[in-house]
């Protein structure tokens, strides 16, 4: 019956199927889960991102003992096909394999992997559902795996492999914005992301065949949600020493050490990635060059690599943002003409979903570049070039600060970079200057200054300004990182509470 399932996955890729088998892989069998050697190869080819080549192992496995473990595999190349692709042809027959799956693991005795496949299949499902805009039934199919979930966890307590599906979902909504949390209250779902982390943090240290991959959820949640990026980095970075030549472990650390401000250490795993092109195409690696090379100040070779990710890139996300890039690497070399071009190309270029592109959306509105100056300060900051920031800063009079978003950016960068630096009485003082000034404007400054207070707070064990700075936080409207901002408020304030408790 699971022959019929196999059918071709995509050459082409983004960063939701990155963030994808990032979230979503498994393998199957026993307490502990380990593959067989052959299942193993297969399974390392879809991390690798090589799904082509893990088909062809998977048309060479044919034990009666690796068809749960062929189940997943087959269905987690599918679902990367349909992330990548966005093709609803595909969703279509995705959800027919669906249903056979699922028929023949109805009539299977009960077990502790039949749950955890069933829970994994909802889960991918949803993934894709969420994927395609279909939100109320992907949240039905999350709903449906979240209650195996627990259903498992309660018969086979000692199954090793559910703490993944467990986590990652504890994590997921756990990180739910307070405006929907009702909506998880109502369907019944609750979770902490300090939980979820506690569950991957075992699984990453157990035996089973899972643990590479508990190992990057672990780090990847440490950095998006946690923004404990330097952990993060270097937990990626350790994670290279066993995994030198892994697609998606280079891709993961690339992203850690951008957010962590190592523009430069990444520009040396781009150029280990980039021998690496048997695959998936990372053209959403293309953009991440660009940005690395912009903070560097090497603005015009930046314009190439978001030039070949807008021309691989199937989906609409950050290619407004990479319009208005290119715009900025002309307006840093004082080409005007070529900059305007590119500022009036990115208003009518992708769309305003992903908070990039709500950025950058934000100001087009505006209809006029930043300030130059401030920018490269930004820049510098953004990718490590501390000297070279704090020299673009004294640059800058009070004269040059024409109008109050202007003044209020000034300050949050002068709060960035003295928190970078770890000049931490200057950070507060210039994050609390940046609030003042901000007030009730739509510009993020003031929503992420309050969050940096409340991790500088956090820091310090006082909690009772941690509190209030978290809340602070959550408590702005409208400004383009809102949901980002909010769940790492949130999740900084459920830290705050099992600390306490």
């Amino acid at each position: 019956m699971l022959s019929q399932l196999l059918i071709s996955p995509t050459k082409k890729a983004g960063l939701l199927a990155c963030f994808f088998f990032v979230f979503h892989s498994v393998v199957a069998i026993d307490k502990i889960w380990q593959f067989s050697p052959e299942m193993q190869k297969a399974y390392q080819l879809v991390l690798n991102l090589q799904p082509e080549l893990a088909l062809a192992q998977l048309n060479k496995i044919n034990a009666k003992s690796d068809e749960l473990h062929k189940m997943y595999v087959l269905s987690l190349n599918e679902t990367i096909d349909i992330l990548v692709t966005e093709d609803p042809k595909r969703l279509e027959q995705f959800e027919a394999n669906y249903k056979i799956r699922q028929e023949y693991l109805d009539d299977l005795p009960p077990s502790p992997e039949v749950l955890f496949l069933q829970a994994e299949l909802n889960l991918q499902r949803g993934f894709n559902l969420l994927n395609t805009g279909q939100e109320f039934n992907a949240v039905f199919a999350i709903r449906r795996a979240y209650n195996m979930v627990q259903e498992c966890q309660k018969k086979y307590p000692d199954f090793v492999p559910i703490k993944k599906t467990a986590g990652v979902i504890q994590v997921m909504v756990g990180s739910v914005p307070d405006k929907f949390a009702w909506f998880m209250g109502l369907l019944g779902m609750k979770g902490q992301v300090v939980a979820g982390q506690k569950l991957l943090s075992e699984l990453r240290l157990s035996k089973s065949s899972l643990s590479l991959e508990a190992t990057i959820l672990f780090f990847t949640v440490k950095g998006f949600i946690n923004q404990h990026f330097a952990e993060a980095a270097q937990g990626m970075k350790d994670c290279l020493k066993e995994q030198p030549n892994n697609r998606l472990v280079l891709f993961i650390a690339i992203n850690m050490l951008m957010k962590d401000a190592q523009a430069e250490n990444a520009l040396e795993l781009f150029a280990i990635l980039d021998k690496q092109n048997q695959g998936l195409p990372l053209y959403y690696v293309e953009y991440l060059h660009g940005d690395a090379l912009l903070q560097k100040g090497e603005y015009q070779k930046a314009i190439p690599y978001y030039q070949k990710f807008q021309k691989g890139y199937r989906s609409i996300s950050y290619v407004k943002d990479s319009y208005y890039k290119i715009s900025l690497c002309y307006w840093l070399m004082n080409d005007e003409v070529q900059a305007k071009a590119f500022f009036e190309k990115a208003k009518v270029m992708g769309k305003d979903n992903a908070e990039p592109d709500k950025h950058a959306a934000k100001q087009l509105e505006e209809g006029k570049l930043p300030n130059a100056k401030i920018l490269k300060v930004r820049l510098l900051t953004d990718g490590g070039y501390y000297p070279e920031a704090t020299a673009a800063l004294h640059t800058i009079t009070q004269a040059e600060l024409k109008n109050l978003k202007d003044q209020s950016e000034f300050y949050y960068r002068k709060a960035r970079l003295a928190h970078k630096l770890k000049d931490i009485a200057s950070a507060k003082t210039f994050y609390l200057q940046t609030i003042q000034l901000t007030k009730d404007n739509p510009w993020y400054f003031g929503a992420s200054s309050a969050l940096q207070l409340g991790y500088l707070a956090q820091d310090q064990k006082d909690f009772v300004n941690a509190r209030k700075y978290f809340e602070m936080a959550m408590s702005y409207k409208k400004h383009e990182y809102k949901s980002s901002i909010d769940a790492k408020a949130k999740a900084g304030l459920e830290q705050i509470k099992l600390v306490k408790s």
